[in-house]
């Protein structure tokens, strides 16, 4: 049976619990990206029966992302669900800059509805906490922008539950976006059962784990100059072997049931226990189509139980926080 749309907690949004994650089509950190590649990958994904894009102020060095998105999806506006991001930019040297203050939140915001060329952001996530700027300030200019209809719903990324709860005293939380994966669980004891309890939707990213968990490179992959994975644990030496012990089970797991390695991934990180949405990202049209695939079929107990136990043979990862 193929999957519905599931709500995204209180906002009375519904979203494809597969969204295309718009990080890669802006090309800083991926290779070989083209416009064409590009657009044609939003395409593919609307038409696989996503509705959810997800991207932010900060892909692409001025914007792109967004930019990229407004062209792509004229005329289809009222069908779709987007989200966008702001407390982070670049600087002119390249540099991440956090900058979540009440000024830069309210221009972010604005610029971000040009650059996507709508009227209203669906969902508005302050992208990372500000270490130098108190976050009840940063949820009240989202709270402000909420209450003159600049966006449908805010929400925040890569924060604790500390942190959470400090911007909901603020500013109500529709949905919390934090890295997620087989390899990468540590929600699962805290975020998790804190976002069931006040119905707030997790929508992850980083399912595939950067490409990793979607079970295409080979043991002896050498990445590219350029490529920024390598600098991640999961990517090097014993860590690097034990994946690739775990992928050579997920592959005879994904045989014997006729799918993918990516779309057997993608349905076990579905099936967790309050995980909304996975944010998938691609910068080629068959890429997401592949992810989409999640939608199309069931995943059994059967197939759960084969992951699990192979998961417990991979044991706990070691890997780096997002931000």
């Amino acid at each position: 049976m193929p999957q519905l749309n599931r709500p995204l907690g209180n906002s009375g949004l519904l979203v494809s619990p597969v969204a295309l994650g718009c990080w890669p089509i802006a090309g800083m950190t991926s290779l070989d990206v083209t416009e064409r590649d590009s657009q044609a990958t939003i395409e593919a994904a609307i038409a696989a029966g996503i509705n959810f894009l997800d991207t932010a102020w900060c892909y692409g060095s001025d914007g792109d992302s967004e930019r990229l998105i407004g062209r792509t999806i004229q005329g289809r506006r009222e069908q779709l669900v987007i989200a966008t991001k702001c407390g982070i930019h670049w600087g002119p040297q390249g540099e991440r800059i956090f900058d979540a203050s009440r000024a830069r939140i309210h221009r972010e915001c604005r610029e971000s509805l040009q650059r996507l060329q709508i009227e209203q952001i669906d969902l508005y996530y302050l992208h990372a906490p500000d270490p130098n700027i108190p976050l009840a300030e940063s949820a009240a200019a989202i709270a402000e922008l909420h209450a003159q209809g600049l966006i449908r719903a805010a929400a925040v990324s890569n924060v604790t539950v500390a942190q959470l709860q400090e911007f909901q005293a603020v500013c109500p939380v529709a949905a919390v976006q934090p890295p997620y994966n087989m390899l990468q669980r540590q929600i699962e004891t805290d975020l998790v059962p804190y976002c069931r309890e006040h119905n707030i939707a997790l929508c992850i990213y980083w399912p595939l784990l950067k490409g990793l968990l979607a079970g295409k490179l080979p043991r002896d992959h050498v990445f590219r100059l350029g490529d920024g994975r390598p600098k991640y644990p999961m990517f090097q030496g014993e860590e690097w072997q034990r994946n690739q012990d775990l992928l050579d089970d997920l592959r005879a797991i994904a045989a014997d049931s006729n799918k993918t390695v990516a779309q057997l991934v993608v349905q076990w990180t579905l099936a967790q226990p309050g995980i909304t949405a996975a944010l998938c990202g691609a910068k080629r049209p068959e890429q997401i189509i592949e992810s989409a695939a999640a939608l199309a079929d069931d995943f059994t107990t059967a197939e759960l139980t084969k992951i699990n136990a192979a998961l417990a043979r991979r044991g706990p990862a070691v890997t780096r926080s997002a931000v």
